[in-house]
């Protein structure tokens, strides 16, 4: 019989070799994640020696469908078809299998192999490339198929064409599909989207002075002085310049054109007028009403009909918003903005101050479902208020286990981990196709237990019918949260929404200019608040506390909120934006405005998508919170120019409702 004591001792030290085999294991994992990211950053730098040197230290990875990615991608262009089939069949229905054939359909593209792209162009599963598009698109029109109109519908942001794209636009005009006044709207098209390459291509092909089309771009002032030349192509050029010369000066811009005018078409004037208009009504410049009408009958952008829309809903100008918004092509049509603003145009030129009829109720009940911005407007035009639904049965853990066992999941905590969020959820999304909404639930309640809350609420925002808005609006770290909203008065809800919009409450969230934490404070923020504090003590890293973050945050949202007259529309856009940039927008309000208005006339498309998303996460948060219903446009209200009271904007509104 073994004693007690020496039964004791065996089993400490098993217990303390168990440990010391689990600290082996981890140390080797960190060093193999360590290895990974090196793997990445070297095919990132398109570094293949290294790419292959990392990839052979990884022969055991947890995830090797990564690895042998990594290796794939590193060599694309001169892989064989037998290793990149090869990698299609033995991790076929994985995620990384799509991003794969993204790749290979880009580079079958690039060598006009379109008999393998006609192939696999059906198999890539989130088609969401613009270029792969692109070449689908120059495929089709090689066959002798009509693609103009669907060409027409996606070349719109040159931003994102590259090659492939530029590529589709010379195959259809040299095929005929595209005629010159195309070109002249896709050259007008690069010049606002400051897209100089794709200036220089279309005038390529229209046999125009390609260097001018660079000046055009990148020195308009240069090109404006010299003042516009004989031929159709230079005219669209002169034009371009007068549009990127608009964003600096307005004026000059328009003492250029005056000067021109006598040389060009109607046409010509109108486009021109359009193009400056564009620019000005991103400051919100009050010439810009006159732009427009100058414009009228000029084939407008995307950009350009939205913003000439935007200023007629500043002027009051409800017959000219719906006339806009009618003219439209239909994918605008349809988008829920202008759903709503073509309901209002409808009321206020039927003089309708409260319940809607007819076409603009029908068009308010088509996206009250909707639980968007636009959406809640719009069920409030129809006479309710917002409320929170009644949540379904819990969710039990025999429903989490597939979800935990998923290798999709498990793929993307493991990416989570590393703080590699763009693979992570990449990986998750892709396993949540094909799923019912109770399985959505399910995931969205294993993210919250893995504390992953961005995806939790993304998960649980898929659903429409069975729904947890505990899910889609959470409330962590409440325990620090209330005594700081409470000292400070600010309204719990608001800045819950706020949060929810800035970080997704990713704790350790960093954006591209710096900011950080739950509300995502810049460092030179922080350091101006804690200061201003009495905390002498102030460290970047502090940032990344939630304690610390939320202090500073919401102490720095009061002062922005109080410099703002108490409105938390401006100080909302203010807190995205910047309270200089809110301060020059604000003054150009004469009167109170209607908030919806002005929160669409916002000219930083982040900031307007920003406030907009800010105030309907609070309206939900205030009916979570209070257990009541809630009026989002109570809630939004007016705003008006410096010194207005929030009571006295409140006493006028800028449309009849």
């Amino acid at each position: 019989m073994i004693s007690a004591s020496k039964w004791i001792a065996g089993a400490v030290v098993v217990a303390f070799t168990s440990l010391a085999h689990a600290d082996d294991i981890s140390a080797d994992n960190r060093r193999d994640d360590d290895a990974f990211l090196l793997l990445r950053d070297a095919v990132r730098q398109d570094d293949a020696s290294k790419a292959d040197f990392y990839a052979a230290r990884l022969s055991s990875y947890s995830i090797p469908s990564y690895v042998d990615y990594y290796r794939l991608k590193s060599r694309l262009k001169d892989a064989s078809e037998a290793d990149i089939r090869g990698f299609f069949q033995r991790y076929q229905g994985q995620a990384i299998v799509d991003r794969l054939r993204n790749d290979w359909l880009l580079e079958l593209g690039r060598k006009r192999d379109w008999a393998t792209f006609d192939e696999q162009y059906p198999l890539f599963v989130l088609n969401d490339d613009t270029q792969v598009k692109c070449y689908a698109l120059i495929s089709r029109a090689l066959k002798g198929q009509k693609v103009a109109d669907e060409a027409r519908a996606l070349l719109t942001s040159p931003s994102v064409y590259g090659q492939p794209c530029a590529d589709l636009i010379a195959t259809l005009y040299q095929a005929g599909q595209f005629n010159t006044e195309d070109l002249y709207a896709q050259l007008r098209l690069a010049g606002e989207f400051n897209a100089t390459g794709q200036a220089r291509r279309i005038v390529a092909l229209l046999n125009g002075p390609e260097k001018k089309a660079v000046q055009a771009v990148d020195l308009p002032t240069l090109v404006v002085a010299k003042g516009i030349d004989a031929g159709k192509v230079e005219h669209q050029i002169f034009i371009v310049s007068l549009g990127r010369l608009a964003k600096t000066s307005s004026k000059l811009a328009v003492l250029g054109l005056n000067k021109a005018m006598p040389k060009m078409s109607s046409q010509e004037q109108q486009q021109a007028w359009a193009a400056i208009a564009l620019q000005t009504s991103y400051s919100l410049s009050p010439e810009t009403t006159d732009y427009w009408k100058r414009a009228n009958g000029a084939q407008l952008s995307i950009d350009q009909i939205q913003w000439k829309t935007r200023i007629a809903m500043r002027n009051g100008d409800w017959r000219q918003v719906e006339n806009n918004i009618r003219a439209m092509p239909q994918s605008l049509r349809n988008d829920p903005t202008w759903i709503y603003w073509l309901g209002r145009a409808l009321m206020a030129r039927d003089g309708v101050t409260s319940q809607p009829t007819g076409e603009a109720l029908q068009l308010f009940r088509g996206i009250s479902d909707q639980s968007n911005y636009y959406g809640q407007l719009a069920l409030e035009e129809t006479g309710k208020l917002i409320t929170i639904p009644a949540p379904g049965a819990p969710i039990s853990q025999a429903e989490i286990a597939p979800i935990a066992a998923n290798p999709n999941i498990q793929r993307a905590l493991k990416f989570f981990g590393m703080r590699l969020r763009f693979e992570g959820t990449r990986e998750w999304n892709w396993a949540l196709r094909g799923m019912n909404e109770r399985e959505h639930l399910a995931a969205a309640e294993y993210a919250r237990q893995n504390n992953i809350l961005d995806r939790m609420v993304n998960t649980s925002e898929r659903t429409r019918i069975q729904v947890d808005y505990s899910q889609r609006f959470p409330s962590p770290h409440n325990d620090v949260m209330h005594p700081a909203t409470q000292t400070l008065g600010l309204d719990k809800a608001w800045v819950y929404g706020l949060i929810r919009q800035e970080s997704r409450f990713i704790m350790d969230a960093q954006s591209h200019v710096g900011a950080s934490g739950l509300m995502q404070v810049m460092p030179s923020t922080g350091r101006w608040v804690a200061k201003k504090l009495g905390l002498t003590d102030f460290a970047q890293e502090m940032l990344s506390d939630v304690r610390y973050n939320i202090m500073l945050g919401t102490n720095y949202l009061n002062m922005v909120l109080g410099n703002m007259d108490g409105n938390e529309v401006l100080a909302t856009a203010a807190y995205n934006a910047g309270p200089g940039r809110l301060r020059s927008w604000r003054a150009t309000l004469t009167k109170p405005m209607d908030a919806t208005v002005f929160i669409e006339s916002i000219p930083y498309y982040e900031t307007r998508t920003y406030v907009k998303n800010v105030m309907s996460n609070a309206t939900y948060y205030a009916a979570l919170f209070e257990g009541r219903p809630q009026s989002l446009k109570a809630r939004l209200a007016t705003v008006g120019p410096k010194g207005y009271t929030q009571a006295e904007e409140q006493e006028t509104s800028f449309a009849p409702r």
